[in-house]
Order: structure tokens, then C-alpha cells, then sequence
């Protein structure tokens, strides 16, 4: 599966590799900087540069960002709230629940290994920056819960479930696999995406800055 964007933006973000930038990302304090410094001593610290390919679809105007390092591509492209509502409508979910959805910030995501090694991935690991905030995702087992406390139908569960990219993933090269991803934040938002990903054993940990949701057309979000 994938979306043709013309190119827009294209750019390399650097950002470090390995367990460094998740320690200092949660680490604060003066008392810590020791450990720090015993770490640094016993964990490599290297400088990865990752491509970032920003691009516009010419009829719908959806912007994608597409992150590329060492033979991985994950694309991102934002859904409109009417196109997940609509989804979700068509699969037994009342008019309010699938506003609640379309309105949480969804893109589809497609994530690819072109590489020579095995990939894998946690959602649990990966972070949204938003105004100061650090949030998890809205993985599927975090929107199963919200179902079950709702009383949500079964089948309209399964197909939610199946519609999301899955929360954990090994990738041999060659694999791709596709789904949506669910953020959590208000339509025409702006946020950066953390993101970690393991590569062959090797966690390699990054930043996609700049990503912003879709905005609601027709709402006082459209601009």
C-alpha cells in the first residue's frame, strides 16, 4: 500500500541512537547527572541523520511525512475526521463514537523494511510532544479499554481492533504492513512524534518533528 505525494519538504533530522536519548528525555536533576556519566561510559553515544520527505497530495491537499533510515520507511498521512468517521460509521459505530475517533487525530501509517536486518516496534515507547506535554498513543489495547467500559458492540470492536496498526510488530526485511494511527489531540494541531524502533536488537530512537493533524473542513478548526 501506498499514497503518491508530490514533495514538498525534504530534509535530514539527526538525532541519537541507543538508550541516550530516552534517559535523558526522562531524566532531570542534578543528583542523576553521575549516573549519566557512568552510562555514557559503558553506552556507545552515536549520531544517526534520518531523511524526512514532506509531500501534498494535489486533490485532497493531505500532507504526508515520510521518515527514512537504514532501509526503514514509516509514512504518515493524515486522514480527514469525515474519512474515519465515515470508517467507522460503516463498521457499527454509533454517530457520536465515531466523531469522538475522527476528531482524535488519525493518520494512516504505513511502515515498511527494505532493509537487511529485522525490525521491530513498540508503540508503548513512542511519545507525542504537545505543549510541553509528553503523551502515549491511543494504542488499540487503550481504545479496547474505552470499548469495553462503553459497552461497545463486539463486532464493532474487532473491526476497530483490525483497522489500527499493531501496538508491537517484527519486521523481516522485506515486510511491510499498514494501519491507522490514532494520536489523541484536537483536529489542526501541531506536535513532534518520539519514536523508537529496533533495529536488529539495536534500539535506535528519533524524533518527526513538526507533524500536524487534519484539520475538521467545515469546522472552526479548518483555517
Amino acid at each position: 500500500m501506498s499514497f503518491v505525494f508530490d514533495p514538498v519538504v525534504k530534509f535530514k533530522y539527526c538525532s541519537p541512537l541507543s538508550v541516550h536519548a530516552m534517559i535523558a528525555d526522562f531524566v532531570t536533576g542534578l543528583r542523576h547527572v553521575l549516573l549519566l556519566l557512568m552510562l555514557a561510559t559503558v553506552l556507545p553515544i552515536e549520531a544517526a541523520c534520518a531523511e524526512v520527505t514532506i509531500g501534498t497530495e494535489k486533490e485532497t491537499g493531505l500532507k504526508s511525512w515520510a521518515w527514512k533510515f537504514n532501509g526503514i520507511t514509516m509514512q504518515l498521512v493524515q486522514r480527514l475526521p469525515d474519512q474515519t468517521r465515515a470508517f467507522f460509521l460503516g463498521r457499527g459505530f454509533a454517530a457520536d463514537t465515531a466523531d469522538l475517533i475522527g476528531r482524535g487525530c488519525v493518520f494512516q501509517t504505513i511502515f515498511r523494511n527494505d532493509g537487511k536486518q529485522p525490525v521491530a516496534y513498540d508503540l508503548n515507547d513512542w511519545r507525542v510532544h504537545y505543549q510541553g506535554q509528553r503523551l502515549p498513543l491511543r494504542s488499540r489495547e487503550v481504545w479496547d479499554r474505552q470499548w469495553q467500559a462503553q459497552d461497545i458492540d463486539q463486532a464493532a470492536r474487532i473491526a476497530f481492533r483490525w483497522s489500527l496498526l499493531p501496538t508491537r510488530q517484527r519486521f523481516e526485511p522485506g515486510d511491510y504492513n499498514w494501519g491507522m494511527t490514532s494520536f489523541g489531540l484536537p483536529p489542526a494541531e501541531q506536535f513532534d512524534l518520539s519514536l523508537v524502533v529496533s533495529i536488529n536488537g539495536e534500539s535506535v530512537v528519533a524524533k518527526i518533528p513538526a507533524l500536524v493533524c487534519a484539520a475538521d473542513q467545515g469546522s472552526k478548526d479548518t483555517p
